[in-house]
């Protein structure tokens, strides 16, 4: 049996390594010439650092100074001997970039790479059943030679064959992002990650830093209830009102939102607008929806407090 399950875990993994060979056999347009991002500058480890000199790397590239030092006193968790996910995003956006997942595929982390992004991936570079997680920054590719060049350790041009990086990649589950500066985003990047990626960036930015990334992720992506109510929560935050106002309108009258439409009636409340106040909470009444119950009550309760003859700002 044991002998059995050794055979399929090794199967599992000579499997995986099926994208680099059909991406050599037959390169999608404007990924068959060699790319490497020579200006990515490099951060050698410490002993159980690789992520943060992983996350300093990227922030450098993306034009962030970063010390790989203090982020490992900040993101680095003695009790594992490394760093989670969740904390080089965290680690990401306090030094004020954006970090937003890639899909984990070869043609994604080839297009970042032709758009000049590196890619910080996560890697297991022992077995599925005895992992051995690394953190490298994704710098270059030649699918004519097999090969990738990674910022990885102490090593400031690894080469490694394209098969072997994908195999240890997907093995780490495919997770990697890519660190930019607010306002841009990935070639590759996704609906879905766009959207978690600015919510991750509002809990720790200023209301307007915020903001800027709403605005340029409904640009990218068109209009989109989570991130045009996001866009009103930045807004009301950094005291726009009028702005913020805007903002959940837009999101209430397209998406039939009633979070969208409390908002908005609670920001035309703050600019003295009783009457387009109690509209919105009529709007939001009406939709039905008893997930909303608690907070249209307290709403309408403060409506009733509130004197129709209040000067609107």
């Amino acid at each position: 049996m044991r002998l059995a399950a050794a055979l399929v875990a090794l199967s599992l993994v000579s499997g995986c390594a099926t994208q680099s060979a059909a991406l050599r056999a037959a390169p999608p347009d404007g990924l068959a010439a060699p790319v490497e991002l020579t200006a990515t500058p490099f951060v050698p480890q410490t002993r159980f650092h690789c992520g943060p000199a992983a996350l300093a790397t990227v922030l450098g590239a993306a034009g962030i100074a970063a010390d790989a030092t203090r982020l490992g006193d900040e993101i680095f968790l003695p009790a594992r001997s490394g760093t989670l996910q969740l904390e080089m995003l965290a680690g990401a956006r306090r030094a004020g970039a954006v970090a937003t997942r890639i899909p984990p595929t070869m043609e994604s982390a080839l297009r970042e790479l032709h758009a000049g992004h590196p890619g910080l991936v996560l890697q297991n570079l022992g077995l599925s059943f005895a992992p051995t997680w690394h953190y490298a920054v994704l710098v270059g590719a030649d699918l004519d030679r097999g090969e990738v060049v990674l910022r990885s350790g102490t090593v400031e041009r690894e080469l490694m064959s394209m098969q072997t990086f994908e195999r240890t990649w997907q093995r780490a589950g495919g997770w990697g992002i890519v660190v930019l500066p607010p306002g841009r985003w990935p070639a590759t990047a996704e609906r879905a990650a766009v959207i978690e990626a600015a919510i991750g960036f509002e809990r720790v930015a200023s209301g307007e830093r915020a903001a800027a990334v709403y605005r340029s992720a409904i640009e990218r992506f068109g209009a989109d209830v989570t991130l045009g109510v996001g866009l009103g929560n930045t807004l009301h935050a950094a005291g726009d009102l009028r702005g913020a106002e805007a903002a959940f309108g837009d999101a209430a009258r397209r998406f039939g939102s009633v979070p969208a439409w409390i908002n908005l009636a609670r920001t035309r409340l703050a600019l003295g607008n009783v009457a387009g106040a109690r509209a919105a909470a009529d709007s939001a009444r009406a939709l039905g929806d008893a997930a909303w119950s608690e907070p249209l009550a307290a709403l309408e309760r403060d409506l009733a407090q509130t004197n129709d003859s209040s000067p609107r700002r």
